[in-house]
């Protein structure tokens, strides 16, 4: 069964996370509940996720408003029309310009249907979606997340939440991935809204230390 998170679950979900962890709890009781992290399923929005990655959010949302300007709406079509230069303009680099062309081509010539997705699995959505190059799971992680909704997805290669969830259990910068995703496994069915609380310690503790 696909679950999903919404405004009229969210708050309900962070309650009973607060109640299964102490830590998460703590971030709640601290900061209040995170932000409800939601994306349009859109071509535009896989785009974004793409250029998030391996840079900083403000890096990759600069280059998503230069893009935004440059077409007057971020479509399959009109990137396909974009030269190497118009691209790099924007601040795509070299790679990605690679990996946005191979999405746009793919649902132009209708091998990959964004309305579909909501229908399929998380691992169904995967396969799809790690068939394009420059795709990989850190990237369909946040697809899943933010745009589908799902609710029990644990980003294991985003560099933010390995930190915070370190430091909220205290544990040692050499921590293996597999002891963060034990650990992460107790949150389950909700590991994608425990990820967002995770987000919103490191966010906030990043705010706070100026």
């Amino acid at each position: 069964m696909i679950q999903t998170f919404s405004d009229k679950n969210f708050k309900r979900i962070c309650k009973q996370l607060a109640k299964k962890d102490t830590q998460l709890a703590s971030v709640l009781n601290t900061y209040g509940p995170p932000p409800m992290w939601t994306r349009p399923n859109s071509f535009e929005s896989l785009v974004h996720i793409i250029l998030e990655q391996q840079v900083s959010l403000a890096a990759a949302l600069a280059a998503l408003k230069k893009l935004q300007k440059f077409t007057g709406g971020i479509t399959p079509g009109k990137i396909l029309k974009m030269d190497d230069p118009a691209l790099h303009a924007c601040y795509v680099s070299r790679q990605k310009v690679i990996y946005i062309r191979g999405l746009a081509k793919a649902i132009a010539d209708k091998e990959l249907d964004l309305d579909a997705m909501p229908l399929l699995t998380d691992d169904a959505v995967r396969a799809k979606l790690t068939a394009l190059k420059g795709i990989g799971n850190w990237t369909v992680d946040v697809y899943l997340m933010f745009v589908l909704q799902r609710t029990d997805i644990f980003p294991s290669g985003d560099l933010a939440a390995i930190r915070a969830l370190k430091q909220l259990k205290t544990l040692t910068a050499d921590t293996p991935k597999e002891i963060l995703i034990t650990l992460a496994a107790a949150w389950a069915p909700y590991r994608t809204v425990a990820t967002m609380i995770l987000w919103h310690h490191y966010l906030s503790e990043r705010r706070k230390s100026g």
